[in-house]
C-alpha cells in the first residue's frame, strides 16, 4: 500500500497543481504529524490530506479521516506556519481517491482550526 499511497499523493498533487494551486511541500513531517501535500492557492496555504480507499466497506476514504487525525493534521500545520514564520490564512482540504484510475473527490474546507 505504500507504493499505492505515494502515486496517489503524486496523482492528487499534479491534480492540484493543474486546478490552479502551488505546491509548496509534499509529505511534510514534524513531532505532530505528517501532512500529504502543502499548497497555495492565491494568498492561502491550503493543507492536504490524501486518501486513497480501494474497498468502500469501511466507509471509504472520507470516513477515514477521524477526529483525532484532524487534529493531528490541524497541530502539524500549526507547527509548519510557525516554522515559516507565516500568518497567511489557511485552509485544510482533503482529496479521496477510490482508486488509482478513478476520478479525485475534492473537498475544500473539509474541516476548520
Amino acid at each position: 500500500m505504500k507504493g499505492d499511497g505515494l502515486a496517489a499523493e503524486k496523482l492528487a498533487a499534479q491534480f492540484l497543481q493543474e486546478n490552479g494551486l502551488r505546491l509548496l511541500e509534499s509529505n511534510f513531517r514534524c513531532r505532530f504529524g505528517e501532512i500529504d501535500l502543502i499548497l497555495q492557492d492565491g494568498d492561502v496555504i491550503v493543507f492536504t490530506e490524501v486518501r486513497l480507499r480501494s474497498n468502500a466497506n469501511f466507509g471509504g476514504a472520507a470516513a477515514s479521516i477521524t477526529n483525532t487525525k484532524q487534529a493531528k493534521i490541524m497541530r502539524t500545520a500549526e507547527a509548519y506556519l510557525q516554522q515559516h514564520h507565516s500568518r497567511a490564512p489557511c485552509r485544510f482540504d482533503v482529496l479521496l481517491l477510490d482508486s488509482l484510475a478513478g476520478a479525485p473527490q475534492w473537498i475544500k474546507n473539509a474541516f476548520e482550526a
